[in-house]
């Protein structure tokens, strides 16, 4: 069937009616449009045209084409979609254009050509120093952009905490360390010799055993407690320049206030794209079906045990959600003695899981009771048992990890959730057990540093077990993170590899149905998740916290690429918001609103040690800030009086309001055209499928009517019109009749 004959032109050369075309579902549903609209807006329709809608609509599509053919011309002729022959002409057209113009127009376009070149070449040149560039396009190629998004993930948590630890390092460390190498004088906080400011510092011990040397740096006690990598080390309180005072204190509670707020900026930033591709993404089943069956392939993938694993994958989704429609109408059929029970059998099961998470807590809290009592008491037995006594709760904490979600994987399969379901709700089981119990943790170590008689609290806190408290919170950071990096590697080493090997080598039945380790995104992106939560809280307590967790994640980016290389394939079940960020940015945004939480306790309710910190002369680490403001002059301090009074706020929640409004009206307004825009696509896919079955049809008409057409030897070549046929055939009856669409005069 020629396409010419599907356009139907008179003499003048224009395009005449065709009964074809007016057939579309689109065309069909516009005339259905038409007849519901009012009579009164027919007539005023009909006034506005004669009037001047001609005129108004020529200069809307004129202004329209001048506003195309603008763009056009500034953008380079390479990316106009246009052929080859085309740019040429166009690329002729523009010098002969330039030829005539004025030697200072010449210069401008020459100029802007220029900038544009070498802002092309400057981005070009930073996205080849983007850190693990070449590693991460080679785990695309394999693996697909599934198992890309966690390792660009944690690319982004390295950089994140390299700038922590840069804003920490240069208003922090960086003065005290200029001060001694310049003629700078540092006024040390006063000891005023009472009880509270006395600190028995464990470093000053004579001679140790070299065992002792590893345990110290292990737990972070001993030589490295009286180092910049801790709290207590900080006993300054001004630093004299020779033309400025550096006010320590403030520096170190406005650079914590400027690293949690600048992770949360970046993380929203991030996030931001992930959101707004998942609203345009809010498809109705049949567009779903639609862009797996089209769009869902991964060209990126150049491994033929890749691509078979991404076939298996589709094949998955796909099943996926014809299992979830079949749940739907499951749960749309049950009667409600069905329904009673399945909310019986939920009701257990979560008081079950409430009960394992409780038992879970509890344990964490009598682990950290029982290693701070053995710490306190200087209880020494031989090396591995002082260090399981440091360890104590990383390894509950660490067990409770890893057993929890074992036991939730096979618990949600009697609560007969669909399988998307499933999985959201397995994680954010997960995710609550992983943050919760550092809030445990700090819940435990914080009981007890507030735990004390009436004649031992004159100084607020329990200074007799706890004489510098936030040196103690920092060690207790610093072994989690020390702990969560040796479990990875040894999870690595001694559970991965021999599995791989006994999977290759074995063939019994249990090796075969262990199978080989899949790399499964959401686990391994609540683990970083998990050590971000802890860099986070322990930043205040231990500085060099962030320059710890870049090293650490450094490495497990090469740990977790060795092991994926050579041990494990992707997740046949794949997690579907695996393929952005969203997800993974959204776990990180709850683990950063929990290390907010016991920090600003710690600023603004805790009182501070008085024997070490830089915050010695005040009760809590905040009211450094008003002290700050009262030393500044009376104009700034009424302005920041101002801007922190009722009638600001008051004011400033308003506008905030009215701004909130105008967002949500305009994002509402983006949505309306968000759906026009679909429904858009829904009637083009309609219109095709419509024209492919006229297209089938006419050539099985031909085919019946050509007596020659039988006689003919059949054809195996794929670009034979039969097979073409069967194809469309074929793809039409599996495809898209599986789905029954409305009829072509139903309104959309």
């Amino acid at each position: 069937m020629e396409v010419d004959s599907v356009f139907f032109t008179d003499r003048s050369g224009r395009v005449a009616s065709n009964p074809l075309l007016d057939q579309l579902p689109s065309y069909q549903s516009l005339l259905y449009r038409r007849k519901s609209s009012t009579a009164g807006t027919k007539r005023r329709n009909s006034s506005r045209s004669r009037l001047g809608s001609g005129k108004g609509a020529v200069s809307t599509v004129s202004r329209q084409d001048e506003k195309q053919k603008t763009q056009a011309e500034q953008r380079p002729i390479r990316e106009l979609a246009r052929p080859m022959a085309e740019k040429r002409r166009y690329n002729t057209q523009r010098l002969a254009e330039a030829r005539g113009l004025s030697s200072w127009s010449q210069m401008r376009q020459s100029t802007r050509r220029l900038l544009r070149r070498l802002r092309e070449d400057g981005q070009e040149w930073l996205s080849s120093l983007k850190l693990w560039r070449g590693d991460i396009h080679l785990i695309e190629g394999m693996f697909g952009t599934g198992i890309l998004s966690y390792f660009s993930f944690l690319r982004f948590l390295v950089m994140l905490n390299f700038i922590i630890f840069l804003l920490m390092f240069s208003f922090v460390m960086l003065p005290i360390i200029i001060a001694h190498h310049t003629s700078g004088n540092i006024t040390y906080n006063p000891h005023d010799g009472s009880v509270c400011s006395v600190y028995p510092s464990s470093a000053r011990r004579g001679l140790v055993i070299f065992h002792e040397h590893i345990t110290d740096l292990l737990s972070g006690g001993g030589f490295l407690e009286q180092t910049y990598l801790f709290y207590g080390y900080y006993k300054v309180d001004k630093i004299h320049f020779p033309k400025m005072t550096y006010n320590l204190p403030l520096a170190y509670l406005l650079a914590t206030v400027a690293y949690l707020f600048l992770s949360l900026i970046w993380i929203v930033k991030r996030s931001a794209t992930g959101f707004k591709r998942n609203l345009v993404q809010d498809e109705d089943r049949f567009q779903s079906f639609c862009n797996k069956i089209f769009a869902g392939w991964d060209f990126c993938i150049t491994n033929e045990n890749a691509a078979k694993l991404k076939r298996s994958s589709l094949l998955y989704e796909l099943r996926t959600d014809l299992e979830e429609e079949r749940i739907k109408q499951k749960i749309a059929d049950r009667t409600r003695k069905e329904k009673c029970r399945i909310y019986v059998i939920r009701l257990i099961l979560n008081l079950f899981v409430i009960g394992v998470l409780a038992s879970c807590f509890y344990s964490i809290y009598i682990a950290t009771i029982f290693s701070q009592k053995a710490q306190m008491n200087n209880i020494k037995v031989n090396f591995i048992v002082d260090l399981i006594y440091e360890y104590l709760p990383s390894i509950v904490i660490t067990m409770a990890n890893f057993i929890t979600p074992l036991l939730f994987s096979v618990i949600i399969n009697y609560e007969d959730y669909s399988p998307a379901f499933e999985i959201r709700f397995t994680l954010m089981r997960c995710v609550f057990m992983r943050l919760t119990s550092i809030g445990v943790l700090l819940f435990s170590l914080w009981s007890q540093i507030t735990k004390c008689k009436e004649e031992t609290c004159i100084c607020g806190y329990n200074h007799l077990l706890y004489s510098c408290w936030e040196t103690r919170v920092g060690q207790e950071m610093y072994k989690l993170t020390i702990f969560d990096f040796i479990i990875i590697v040894a999870v690595t080493i001694f559970v991965e590899f021999p599995r791989k090997l006994i999977v290759m080598h074995c063939d019994c039945g249990l090796a075969k149905w262990w199978g080989q380790q899949e790399f499964a995104i959401p686990q391994n992106v609540l683990e970083i998740v998990y050590g971000q939560t802890i860099c986070w809280i322990g930043t205040f307590y231990s500085p060099l916290l962030p320059a710890i967790c870049t090293i650490k994640y450094f490495f497990i980016f090469y740990i977790k690429k060795v092991s994926l290389v050579n041990n494990c394939r992707p997740a046949t079940r794949p997690f579907r918001a695996s393929s952005s960020n969203f997800f993974f940015l959204g776990v990180l945004l709850i683990g950063l609103a929990l290390a907010c939480l016991p920090v600003t306790v710690s600023v603004a309710q805790i009182n501070c040690s008085h024997a070490c910190g830089p915050f010695v002369n005040y009760n809590t680490s905040w009211e450094v800030v008003p002290a700050s403001v009262s030393q500044l002059p009376s104009g700034v301090q009424t302005l920041l009086y101002g801007l922190s009074s009722e009638a600001f706020a008051v004011s400033f929640f308003v506008v905030t309001c009215l701004a909130m409004f105008y967002v949500i009206a305009l994002a509402g307004a983006h949505k309306r055209v968000i759906n026009q825009l679909r429904e858009q696509l829904v009637m083009e896919g309609r219109d095709k499928r419509f024209l492919i079955q006229k297209l089938c049809q006419a050539q099985k008409y031909s085919a019946i009517k050509s007596p020659g057409a039988r006689s003919q030897p059949r054809r195996s070549s794929r670009s034979s019109p039969s097979y073409h046929t069967s194809f469309a055939n074929n793809f039409t009856d599996s495809v898209f009749l599986a789905h029954p669409t409305p009829d072509s005069s139903t309104h959309v």
